[in-house]
Order: structure tokens, then sequence, then C-alpha cells
């Protein structure tokens, strides 16, 4: 859009022209430590890599891991985009090139107490904390609001320390494993909490929204259910029924216990919610009554029973579909400010008939291998928006949403433009979404993918220089933002469904 266009669609909009988003509405962008960290062109590994964390463990563990072979590309951490040290350029980006007013990071746990804190508190404690990691958050948050941009600061992005959980040795038994991460509920329960209670006094003052965990089921099922090639997460086990149930309970307790701790420690009063990855799902056939049950179940397994657990405190630790008692459960109940929200697709279920609701068990209700992934359907955003108005009434932020390139740039282009529609009728329609973060700001280092996804706004070189290049979709974005419209042009470009 050129200088006159904008101004005249602009003094157009003054005289009547309604805005398609509210006047505080967030456009940001969505970051993850561990995922952009590492790579530094010039800073030396040991200041640049967190070696402390379970991910780190697991992504440089191929010999003992060799079973997961097929699922973990086990590629070099330098191969990422050495955020950690070019930061301050990745803002600039964000403010100037992408006219962003928000962006989401992360702090890892593992940076900020690299060593056990059990039976520490006070003193002790903050004599426990890295005092480097600590100075270069503060850094990277005080650069964040110079450039008037709102941090919104997740507290646990999957990592844990290695002092927790010990995913190659629980991995390979999980009975003899000395760390078990969180099938150790109360002590990771305890530490956890310790740990966002240190962090919100150390940066409350400067942070307005936190996001106690990111995507929890994702811990879960790629961790105790159904590993594979989409996402292994440690210890990486398969159809560890029990083991999977407990993880979700003690997640569910761990969100209370962070949305406490946040609460007494932040100096400033915070904002806190959960980043959790929501997901449609729909029958194969929808004149099948099993298929359609199964989509039903599968829903629940997917996007109700953890939320109802850490907004309404219903929780149903057996996955029965009923809540474990009729009454909600006071330490878990009122602590959501609000929900972030990760949509990625839509789930297409075969069911198999053989099994019945009150049953059920994660993998009894559909067949696994029959599930459709990574479905491009863009209403499903609004359908996610609009449940989440309907069953929890909370305020809500697209905190993910996004796609990989391949095979072109103009993917990425077509997803923001497409699922920033249907927000826009979401919010029409009633659902309070206070704001809308792309994944990702540039590409990263995709977990078990190592960086052959790609999915950032920004593509990044393979060598030591890791320059970013503006894809398409920076330009659009920038002039949404700027517009704070969804032009005609570019919804004829990329219409929705």
């Amino acid at each position: 859009m050129s200088r006159l266009t904008t101004i005249f669609f602009l003094t157009l909009c003054l005289t009547g022209c309604e805005r398609a988003f509210p006047e505080k509405f967030l456009f940001g962008a969505a970051t993850a430590g561990f995922q952009i960290d590492p790579g530094c062109p010039t800073l030396p590994a040991s200041e640049c890599v967190d070696t402390k964390s379970d991910w780190y463990q697991w992504v440089n563990s191929e010999s003992e891991l060799q079973d997961l072979k097929d699922m973990i590309t086990f590629e070099p951490l330098s191969n990422a985009p050495g955020f950690w040290e070019l930061y301050e350029q990745d803002f600039d980006r964000a403010k100037n090139e992408l006219n962003l007013n928000a962006l989401r990071i992360s702090i890892e746990w593992s940076r900020i107490f690299p060593t056990p804190t059990d039976g520490l508190e006070g003193d002790a404690l903050a004599a426990a904390a890295d005092q480097k990691a600590i100075a270069a958050y503060h850094a990277q948050i005080n650069a964040l609001k110079k450039r008037g941009l709102t941090p919104m600061v997740t507290l646990h992005h999957y990592t844990l320390p290695i002092w927790i959980h010990d995913g190659v040795a629980c991995h390979k038994d999980l009975a003899t494993c000395t760390n078990k991460g969180w099938l150790d509920r109360e002590r990771t329960v305890r530490e956890i909490a310790k740990y966002a209670g240190f962090v919100a006094k150390e940066f409350g003052a400067d942070v307005e929204l936190w996001a106690t965990q990111n995507e929890p089921f994702a811990v879960v099922l790629p961790g105790y259910l159904l590993p594979s090639k989409d996402r292994v997460n440690p210890p990486g086990l398969q159809l560890k029924f029990a083991e999977a149930k407990a993880v979700m309970v003690a997640m569910i307790e761990a969100h209370a216990r962070m949305y406490d701790a946040v609460k007494a420690n932040d100096p400033n009063g915070a904002s806190i919610g959960l980043v959790y990855s929501m997901t449609p799902t729909k029958g194969k056939d929808p004149n099948s009554r099993v298929d359609t049950r199964a989509a039903e179940n599968v829903f629940y397994l997917y996007n109700t029973a953890f939320l109802d657990g850490v907004t309404k405190g219903l929780m149903d630790g057996d996955l029965s579909g009923e809540p474990d008692t009729a009454e909600p459960d006071p330490t878990l109940a009122g602590r959501m400010d609000w929900l972030g929200i990760n949509f990625y697709t839509r789930i297409t279920v075969t069911g198999t008939g053989t099994a019945s609701f009150p049953t059920l068990s994660p993998l009894t209700t559909f067949d696994p291998f029959s599930l459709v992934l990574w479905e491009d359907y863009s209403k499903g955003i609004y359908d996610i928006e609009l449940h989440v108005k309907n069953r929890y009434g909370i305020p809500m932020y697209v905190t993910e949403t996004g796609t990989d390139a391949a095979p072109g740039d103009e993917r990425i282009e077509s997803w923001l433009v497409r699922h920033l529609e249907w927000t826009k009728r979401a919010i029409k329609d009633g659902a309070e979404v206070r704001g809308f973060f792309y994944w990702s700001l540039m590409d990263n280092y995709e977990w078990n993918h190592g960086m052959d996804m790609k999915f950032g706004l920004y593509s990044v070189a393979n060598d030591a220089t890791k320059t970013r290049t503006p894809r398409s979709a920076v330009k659009t974005y920038a002039e949404i933002i700027k517009t704070q419209q969804i032009s005609e042009t570019l919804l004829k470009k990329f219409p929705v469904e």
C-alpha cells in the first residue's frame, strides 16, 4: 500500500469507517526460548545455550534414543536463530517493520534455576538464581518496553530443568529413573510454583501478562501416549494411560499454584492466563453416529477435560467424561484471568465403536491412525473462539496460529489474513478476543523437527550471520495493523471458507 493510498484510506475511516479490531487490541508474534535462543553468531555457547533443560538433553542424546530416530532430527542447536544475542534487532523489526505492539516471549526455568531449589526459600532461593540469566531477561523485557511492545511472558513452555526431569533416563526405564518430572507431582508442583513466584517478583513491574504454561496437553499426548513424527516430547512413552492422566492432573494443579504464586508476588497486580492448543473435531462420516460420537469424545479429551479443571475447578482425573466431584474444587477454581488459544488445525475422526463415553480412555474411543492432522481450516479459529465465549465466558488471546512456509511464502500470508478475518468475525459475534499473536516471529527450532519447518514471518539464514529476511506476510501484517482493517483486496486474494 502506497503512502497516499494509506492516507486516503485512513481519512475515509475517520469519516465513518469502523475499526475492525478493538482499540487496545494487541497485534503480536509469538516465540519460545528453547526454540530461538541458541545459535548466537558471536557469543560463546556457554552464554547462548541453556544446557540444563530436558529438551536440551533430548535433542543431544541421539545415541541413547535410537528407538526414536525416526521421530527426532537431532539437529544441532547451533542452527537455531540466535535470539539470545540478536534480540534487539528482532525487536526493531517487530516494531518498525511489522508495526507490532506486543510480543510473546518465554523465560526458561532452567536458566533461572540451573540447580535444584528443593528446600530453598527467601534469600537462599535468590542466591541459587543465575544472576546472568536474570540480567539478560531484564535486558530483553526492558528492550521490549522501550519500543512500546507489550510483553506476554510464558513461564513454562514445555521445557523442564534436568534436575526435575531426566527425559532420557525416564524414556529408558520409567520405574527406575530418579527425576520423573510431572510424575513427581508434589515436588514438581511445589518447585514450579516457587519459580513462578520468584520470577513474578523479579520481573512483575515490567510484565502485564503472564502465561503459566504452554499447551499442557501437548506434553501429555506426545510424551506419554502417542509420540510421533509430528511431535514427541520427553520422555516419549507410548500408551502409558495411568501416567498420562497423572501428568494431566499434576499440570492442572501446577497452573493453580503458579497462578497463586504470581498473584502473591507480582508488585503491580498481574493478569494471568494459560496457553492451550485447541482443536475442533468432526466425524469422518457425518451420517455415522459412531464417527460423530468419537469426534465428541476426542473434542472432550483435547479441549474440555483440562480446561474445565483450570477454569471451573472441575477435575476429571480418570477421564471418565464426568468430574470427580459434583462441586468445584476451591483450590483450583477461579484462577484464570484469560485463556490463550493456540490454533493450528481441525481433526477428522473415524470411530471404532469399541468403547462408550463413560469408559473413556484416551485411545479406545477413536482410531488414532485415522486422524487427519494439519488440515487448513481457518473457520476453526472462529469456532473455538465462540466455544470459549459460550463455555467459559472469559477473555482470550490468540497466542499462536501459523503454518509452515513450504511450498512458498504466500502460504503464511494467506494463513495470516484468513485467521485474522475469522477472529474479527468472532469479536463481532461477542467473543472477547484481546489480541492476536502469529507463530512465529522468525523461523525457529521446531522441537523434534529442528529447523526443518519454516513458521517465521522472517526466514533465518542457515549460516553464521543468521540474517533475517521478511516473507510477504510481513508487509501484509504491517498494513493490517496500520489501517486496522483487512482490505477487500486481501480478502479477494485469500478468501475464507
